[in-house]
C-alpha cells in the first residue's frame, strides 16, 4: 500500500509538472533597443537582427517586413534586409521620435527639434501631411515619444515634460488631454513622464509613465481607472523606466522596463496585477511588440 501511494504521488507530481510546462507562456517578440533591434523567438533565441541597434520605435508589419525608427531615419526592411522604404530626418530638426505604418499606406513620423511636428509621408518619403506639435519645451529629446494615429483620424501624442498626453486633430487642434501629474498619481514630484500612449478598443487610453515607474489606464474623461507600479510588487520591483508597452487581446499588459540592466526587462501583467511572464535576457527594450504566444499569432487588440 505504501509503495502504491508513493507511486500515485509520483504520478500526480509528474502530471502537475507536465501541466505546468504545458501552461507556461512562451512569447516571440520584436524589440527596439540600444544593443539589439530585432526578433526574439519563443525559444529565447535571436531570430532576426536588423543589424543596427539603438532604434527608437518599430514593429513587424502584416507583410512580415519590419518598420524601424532610428534617431535620424525610418526604414522598412524585408527579412533579408532589403530596404523598401526610407525617410530621412529633415535638416531643420534634430531627431526622429517614432514611426507608424498607417492603413492608407502612409507612414507617420514624428520629428523633434525647433519645429516639432507629425508627418505623414508616402512610399517615396514625400511629406503629404504636416501637423505642428505643442510640447511645451525646447528640449528636443524630451518633446515627445510614441505618437500614434487613431481610428478617428486624430493623433495621440505623449509630451513628457508637459505631463500630458494630448490628442490632436488633423488641423493641429488639441481636442483632449490626459494629465499624468494628477494628485492620485503623486503629482509632479513623481515625475510621471508619459512615454507610450495606446488607445484601447474600449475607448480608454493606456499610458506608460517613465521615471514615475507606473502604467496607468485612463477613461475617456481622463480619470484613472487602473494603475500598476512597483508598489504592487515590493520584492520584484519590475518597473525600471517603463517605455514601450502593449495591451494583448487577453487583456494583459506587456511592459518594457528600459532602465533594467540585470533583472526583469520585459514583463506581462494581468488586470489583477499578477506577473504571468517575464523576460530577463541580455538586451534592454525601448519598444516591444509581442508577435506570437505558444505558437499562435497575436490578433485582436491593436498592436500599439
Amino acid at each position: 500500500m505504501i509503495r502504491c501511494s508513493l507511486f500515485f504521488a509520483f504520478c500526480l507530481l509528474t502530471t502537475q509538472a507536465s501541466l505546468a510546462a504545458d501552461d507556461e507562456i512562451r512569447h516571440s517578440f520584436f524589440i527596439a533597443g540600444p544593443t539589439f533591434t530585432g526578433i526574439i523567438g519563443e525559444d529565447d533565441q535571436e531570430v532576426w537582427n536588423a543589424g543596427n541597434p539603438a532604434a527608437r520605435d518599430g514593429y513587424v508589419l502584416p507583410n512580415g517586413n519590419v518598420l524601424i525608427a532610428w534617431s535620424a531615419e525610418v526604414q522598412e526592411l524585408t527579412r533579408d534586409k532589403q530596404r523598401v522604404f526610407h525617410y530621412q530626418l529633415s535638416a531643420e530638426n534634430r531627431e526622429i521620435g517614432t514611426a507608424q505604418r498607417l492603413d492608407n499606406g502612409r507612414t507617420l513620423v514624428t520629428e523633434l527639434g525647433p519645429k516639432p511636428r507629425l508627418l505623414e509621408v508616402d512610399r517615396n518619403g514625400l511629406i503629404l501631411t504636416e501637423v505642428p506639435l505643442r510640447p511645451e519645451t525646447d528640449n528636443a529629446h524630451m518633446q515627445t515619444r510614441m505618437a500614434r494615429k487613431l481610428a478617428n483620424g486624430n493623433y495621440l501624442v505623449p509630451h513628457l515634460l508637459a505631463f500630458k498626453v494630448k490628442e490632436y486633430s488633423p488641423t493641429g487642434q488639441i481636442v483632449k488631454e490626459f494629465l499624468t501629474d494628477q494628485n492620485d498619481l503623486g503629482g509632479r514630484p513623481a515625475e510621471n513622464w508619459p512615454f507610450t500612449a495606446i488607445r484601447l478598443s474600449n475607448g480608454h487610453t493606456l499610458v506608460n509613465l517613465t521615471h514615475g515607474n507606473k502604467t496607468v489606464e485612463f477613461d475617456s474623461a481622463g480619470k484613472v481607472v487602473w494603475k500598476i507600479s512597483n508598489d504592487d510588487f515590493p520584492d520584484a520591483k519590475p518597473f525600471a523606466d517603463p517605455c514601450g508597452g502593449q495591451r494583448l487581446p487577453n487583456g494583459n499588459t506587456v511592459i518594457a522596463s528600459y532602465g533594467a540592466t540585470g533583472a526583469i526587462k520585459i514583463f506581462e501583467v494581468t488586470k489583477e496585477k499578477q506577473i504571468v511572464w517575464k523576460w530577463t535576457g541580455k538586451h534592454r527594450a525601448h519598444e516591444i511588440q509581442i508577435l506570437t504566444t505558444n505558437g499562435k499569432p497575436i490578433e485582436g487588440e491593436p498592436l500599439k
